[in-house]
């Protein structure tokens, strides 16, 4: 009678761990996300223009001050330019890397894989979607040009722009304000029936205002215009979220700020040029975003994190931003010369016990798509913030320099000017 009851008990749990874990399986929601680009509205005219459902977003969850042009008068300033921005965003690297450098988009790197890239390769089977008011965000950034096509994506709605019979050109730009409409409708549309994994809506209106008008109450309109568009989207992914058992990371930001003297211009270093902004629904975001002005390549490995994506310790490597999303050990990383040495910096965000290790490559075979023989340098103290190299070992014309720790990996370079 004990061993039966011993065997009934014994069958009771094993049952009831099966049940537990299928259970697990059943309520581990989906993931997906959707990145929105909205052209051109510097910081301070998103905060002037009334914006509900950005508002809603950022209540929601999370809104952070953040930047795009590299590091000013450093080796990756980056022109404050639409396409330059895009790339950033979509490779996680600053020009010196991605190398579109304006918006005739003439040789992108294509060795600095972007997001769908990287994407496809780990989930094959899942979806990818544009929906897009410039043509050239897809066939020329995501897809690529001649021989080096990178990734196809599985639904385009773009093109629009070349369609004069259904969208007449006109001064004012009212066709481009109609197209960011339709996008908008069907990227809300598709979302709600198609739910694709990974999706990019550009929408472009309130960049050709800017240009058209600068600072001027049509361009607070068509932000808050455009703002009307992010909402019908953040309402499909709500939509989306309340009737199945899916996870949606939304991300809405800019890709440049305006010219401080009268916003119709930018490309340059002024602040206002670099001043952008990041909205998400995230509400679990870390101590990173909420302490730092985020970067415009912030958004690259977050949405890996979110994604559960795992590259190759090569592109690790070269991925100048921070996760806004999970833990991050240290940010801000930095190598000066000083007297007859290489000092490194960085920020800590980790408990006084962490450690992290430095490693040095003095090639940069990477972006001929090879690989960089790194060496390892150091075991560093976290809560240190600094370490140095000596000079007379590093002669080199650069230096690139990589902090990893047990959360994330940092990334800088030295450049040898002498």
């Amino acid at each position: 009678m004990r061993l039966q009851l011993k065997y009934v008990l014994l069958f009771s749990f094993l049952t009831a761990q099966l049940c537990a874990a299928q259970e697990n399986e059943n309520t581990t929601k989906e993931k997906k996300v959707v990145f929105i680009i909205v052209d051109g509205i510097s910081t301070d005219m998103l905060q002037k223009a009334p914006t509900p459902f950005l508002d809603s977003i950022a209540a929601s969850g999370s809104y952070s001050k953040a930047y795009v042009g590299g590091k000013k008068d450093d080796y990756s300033e980056t022109p404050t330019i639409s396409a330059v921005g895009y790339n950033s965003l979509l490779t996680g690297t600053w020009v010196n890397k991605h190398n579109v450098y304006g918006n005739s988009i003439k040789k992108p790197n294509y060795n600095y894989p972007t997001v769908f890239k990287v994407f496809k390769d780990q989930y094959p089977k899942k979806t990818t979607a544009i929906f897009s008011t410039w043509l050239d965000n897809r066939t020329k950034l995501v897809e690529g040009l001649g021989d080096a096509k990178n990734v196809k994506l599985d639904y385009a709605f773009d093109g629009f722009e070349l369609d004069t019979i259904n969208y007449p050109h006109d001064a004012y730009k009212q066709y481009i304000k109609k197209i960011d409409n339709d996008v908008a409708v069907e990227a809300a549309r598709y979302i709600k029936t198609n739910a694709p994994d990974l999706s990019w809506v550009y929408l472009e209106y309130t960049d050709d205002v800017g240009h058209g008008l600068g600072d001027s109450p049509q361009l607070d309109a068509a932000i808050t215009y455009e703002d009307a568009l992010v909402g019908k989207i953040w309402n499909a992914v709500k939509e989306r979220e309340a009737n199945f058992n899916e996870d949606w990371l939304l991300v809405v930001t800019t890709d440049h700020g305006r010219s401080p003297k009268d916003g119709r211009h930018h490309g340059g270093q002024t602040d206002r040029e670099r001043a952008t902004w990041i909205v998400t629904n995230e509400k679990n975001t870390n101590s990173y975003f909420k302490n730092e002005t985020l970067a415009i390549t912030d958004i690259y490995p977050s949405m890996l994190r979110f994604l559960n994506i795992d590259v190759s310790k090569d592109i690790a490597y070269e991925i100048d931003g921070t996760s806004f999303i999970g833990e991050v050990d240290a940010y801000g990383l930095s190598a000066v010369k000083e007297g007859e040495k290489i000092v490194i910096r960085w920020k800590n965000n980790s408990n006084k016990t962490v450690k992290g290790t430095i490693y040095t490559s003095s090639t940069n075979q990477f972006k001929e798509g090879e690989k960089d023989v790194y060496k390892r340098e150091a075991k560093v103290s976290l809560a240190n913030e600094e370490t140095t190299l000596l000079l007379k070992k590093h002669t080199g014309k650069m230096l690139k320099i990589v902090l990893e720790t047990p959360n994330n990996v940092l990334n800088t370079w030295y450049i040898n000017n002498n």
